[in-house]
């Protein structure tokens, strides 16, 4: 398959080279923003003059007609050739004749593949945060259905404070958010138009830059053409915020492992996000959230993989920059893919709530309830902290929870105590009386939904209508 730049070269490349060289394999994933960007990219030559537009009307109808068949699948795109940018431009020469070897006028592949690499990205980030928004209303379903299913809240894993299952989840639905507006902010720095900086200075036809920009949906056009083509930032910034997202489906997922285990027995997974043992046939295994667990970490090297890349490249192009799409490719399809299998796997569980308020209770999480209550009878709090820690051992050799202790084993340890505080440490006092904003109490939760859902019902909007 003859090279687009073979003019200069009395030598075909070597079958190695060309193997290592030749992108196809993969960057044929972007034949949508290829023939996208050469179809606005005619437009602009007609209509400035450069082609007739007739020639423009004819490459279009050319390019169209390619796009159409791919769609189709009347048409394939063999590995015999280069790059995607070869297959579109030869297989519209195939079609139309010496028009087609027109439309490359005032253009590079330089800016070429930086510009399909906005496009693909730019659809990336509206795909993903769509996944994201749905996961978010599963998670906030799960609020507004759990404001009174009570469960222990844990730091070191170990069990300290009551909350309820609603103010767990919000915390996800909370990192889930900043995931969505860190996308957005990321959508909007990139949606900038390199198409027309050439190959490293612009070129001297006379382009209408901002045209081809409107034509695509950009901003506007970027400012230096030099960093145009070189740019890859807008990629580690994805790459980026998909890590951040892996990292919080992978806490989610560890706490969905621990809460699975026969210790806990918080959660029941649904059959289809769960798997058994070839040899052990009691067992029924979270393995998609393990998975999910596991394939963080190939996103975070997806990310490294090109910050590594580029952190040596000096201005502008360099063969290096085709090592971009593997990685981001790679990171999109393993982050959607676990982001869809979350939700799906959240929307099917069911919740344990009796045995979570049990593990609260049992769990001496109203221990610093207990100790306010003195507080509130005058006990200095470092000696009210003093009488129940001494109390919560006196509960475990007794294998008791300190719900369950008489009003006279209260007696032992302070004069203080009365009838009320069995009202004072029950879970659902402990709960409901942290009203302050962003705690469990249920005003504070409703509050909470409230501001959450304002906020999943705008974010919605902001998701473009894919054409």
């Amino acid at each position: 398959m003859a090279q687009l730049w073979g003019g200069r070269f009395t030598k075909q490349t070597s079958s190695t080279t060309k193997q290592l060289g030749d992108s196809i394999y993969f960057d044929k994933i972007l034949w949508r923003e290829d023939i996208t960007g050469s179809i606005a990219h005619a437009k602009m030559l007609g209509k400035q003059g450069i082609l007739t537009k007739e020639e423009a009307d004819h490459i279009v109808e050319g390019l169209q007609s390619i796009y159409d068949d791919l769609d189709a699948g009347k048409l394939s795109i063999p590995n015999d050739y280069e790059d995607i940018h070869s297959f579109v431009e030869a297989t519209l020469i195939a079609r139309i004749g010496d028009d087609g070897k027109r439309l490359h006028t005032g253009r590079s592949r330089n800016d070429q593949v930086a510009l399909d690499m906005k496009l693909w990205t730019r659809n990336a980030i509206d795909m993903v945060s769509e996944k994201l928004l749905a996961l978010e209303e599963t998670i906030i379903s799960l609020m507004e259905k759990n404001t009174e299913t009570f469960m222990p809240g844990f730091t070191h894993l170990q069990k300290a404070q009551p909350v309820t299952l609603a103010h767990h989840f919000g915390a996800y639905f909370e990192m889930f958010k900043r995931d969505c507006q860190r996308l957005k902010d990321c959508r909007l720095r990139e949606n900038f138009c390199p198409l027309g900086s050439g190959a490293l200075a612009g070129t001297t036809y006379p382009l209408d830059r901002a045209f081809t920009a409107k034509e695509l949906g950009f901003t506007a056009p970027t400012e230096n053409s030099m960093d145009s083509v070189s740019d890859r930032d807008f990629l580690l910034e994805f790459l980026s915020d998909l890590a951040i997202i892996m990292m919080h489906l992978s806490r989610l997922s560890e706490e969905i492992c621990i809460w699975n285990t026969n210790e806990y027995r918080y959660i029941e997974l649904d059959d289809a996000f769960s798997t058994g043992s070839s040899i052990m046939p009691q067992k029924k295994n979270p393995d998609f959230a393990e998975l999910t667990r596991g394939k963080t970490g190939r996103v975070y090297g997806d990310l490294m993989s090109l910050l590594t890349v580029m952190k040596g490249l000096p201005l502008a192009y360099d063969k290096d920059l085709q090592e971009d799409k593997e990685p981001v490719f790679d990171a999109v399809t393993t982050a959607a893919g676990c982001l869809e299998m979350m939700e799906g796997m959240l929307s099917t569980a069911s919740f344990r709530k009796d045995v979570m308020e049990r593990s609260a209770k049992h769990g001496f999480t109203n221990a610093t309830d207990a100790a306010d209550y003195l507080v509130c009878k005058g006990v200095p709090f470092r000696d009210a902290h003093g009488i129940i820690g001494q109390m919560v051992l006196y509960c475990i050799d007794n294998g008791k929870a300190l719900d369950d202790l008489t009003l006279e084993e209260f007696h032992r340890f302070s004069d203080q105590f009365d009838s009320d505080i069995y009202d004072a440490i029950s879970l659902k006092t402990c709960v409901e009386k942290r009203l302050t904003k962003g705690a469990p109490g249920e005003k504070a939760m409703e509050e909470e939904i409230q501001n959450s859902r304002q906020w999943l019902r705008e974010a919605k909007k902001d998701i473009p209508v894919q054409a």
